[in-house]
């Protein structure tokens, strides 16, 4: 579903990505890990055809970026530091439109489905300019699987959510992975990529240093295996 080949991504005299190499098989969870500065933003935005590589091949559900990135949006859902929503419109209006960019067909039943799921039914109305940060990251997430995609991308999504819209996160991230679908998650909270993922790998000085699923691990835990991958 994804196919990354010798990717390199440079800002001037700064090479942030060296050559990476990385594939997620349909219905993979992928949590990608780093300290940072390692680059993870950077290459999910190339991921999601928002940032163009320097060098290298990337292919997404078949389709190579950047020339293809149209398809590309149409297969993925995105949820970033920025929610990419509209202030001045309400929960349900952001919804509608981006559920009318995709065609997507019984609308009104789509947008109360996700509603329900991230707890926002009774703030559908309201302008999202006056939510709180974790609303609007709940609402973000609904925007993202608003079109059923087949590819998710996650960058830090915990990032500003309270206790019970993390826990809401956790359902949606879960049920994602139930309905096969592939995911690639950036995150710091390595005890939450550890319960959610299939395969666990290090970005750190621009590659790929270490991947392993959970099998691998043994009787160590992903922190172990974290701690090591970065110090080889």
């Amino acid at each position: 579903m994804i196919e990354v080949k010798k990717l390199y991504k440079r800002f001037g005299l700064k090479t942030v990505l060296r050559g990476v190499d990385f594939s997620v098989q349909p219905g993979e969870f992928v949590a990608l890990l780093g300290p940072n500065g390692a680059g993870k933003t950077t290459f999910l935005r190339i991921l999601a055809s928002l940032s163009r590589p320097s060098l290298g091949q990337v292919h997404v559900a078949g389709y190579a970026l950047p020339g293809q990135s149209a398809a590309v949006r149409q297969r993925l859902g995105v949820v970033s530091h920025m929610p990419l929503l509209y202030g001045d419109l309400t929960a349900e209006e952001n919804l509608q439109f981006y559920g009318r960019m995709y065609n997507l067909p019984a609308l009104d039943e789509r947008i109360s489905a996700v509603l329900e799921m991230v707890g926002l039914t009774t703030r559908r109305r309201d302008l999202v300019r006056t939510f709180s940060r974790g609303m609007q990251q709940r609402l973000a997430i609904g925007r993202a699987v608003l079109h059923d995609p087949d590819v998710m991308l996650f960058d830090e999504p915990y990032t500003g959510l309270d206790q019970d819209a993390s826990e809401m996160l956790d359902a949606v991230l879960k049920n994602v992975a139930a309905a096969g679908r592939t995911v690639v998650m950036t995150s710091h909270d390595l005890a939450r990529a550890e319960d959610l993922a299939t395969r666990f790998d290090i970005l750190s000085r621009g590659i790929i240093a270490a991947s392993a699923r959970p099998a691998d691990l043994g009787n160590t835990n992903l922190l172990a295996f974290y701690k090591q991958a970065l110090a080889s």
